[in-house]
């Protein structure tokens, strides 16, 4: 079974010229932390992003339960195309305040968060995350603040 959106019906598609850099999320030169983890990004929209964090054995910690760092990180990744979804260019982009509550137990299972832009303003973007398991239920949901900034501005 795979989680159907729950919210990307609310936010607009991107044009080609801004969806087409993130075709290559996750697949770069360099090798950074979300590849490590091995996030997936599975849909952009116009300040929302959707990613999936497929189950692996080396996730879970020794209750049996994929371990809530792989959680959070999957939190703090997901609102990155919804923030920079936008922009023309690439911002710099930082967390400054990310708060999770972990509400259910994610065992043996792909993870699939939505995360969206509730709030833009010029160098600030307050940012909302929902994970569940593939099979729909709810196991975490976060809020984010993030600082962005451009070589423009």
């Amino acid at each position: 079974m795979t989680t159907a959106p729950q919210h990307a019906d609310r936010f607009e598609l991107l044009p080609p010229h801004l969806a087409e850099p993130w075709s290559q999320f996750g697949r770069w030169e360099q090798v950074f932390f979300p590849s490590v983890v091995g996030l997936e990004l599975e849909e952009v929209r116009s300040g929302y992003g959707r990613m999936r964090l497929p189950y692996r054995p080396e996730l879970q910690q020794p209750a049996g339960v994929v371990h809530g760092g792989a959680i959070a990180t999957l939190i703090d990744t997901v609102v990155v195309p919804a923030v920079g979804s936008v922009y023309e260019e690439r911002p710099k982009m930082l967390t400054i305040s990310m708060n999770i509550r972990y509400l259910g137990a994610l065992v043996a299972e792909d993870a699939v968060a939505e995360g969206w832009v509730e709030q833009r303003g010029r160098s600030i973007v307050f940012c909302r995350a929902e994970v569940r398991s593939d099979a729909g239920a709810m196991v975490a949901d976060g809020t984010l603040v993030y600082k962005v900034s451009t070589s423009s501005g």
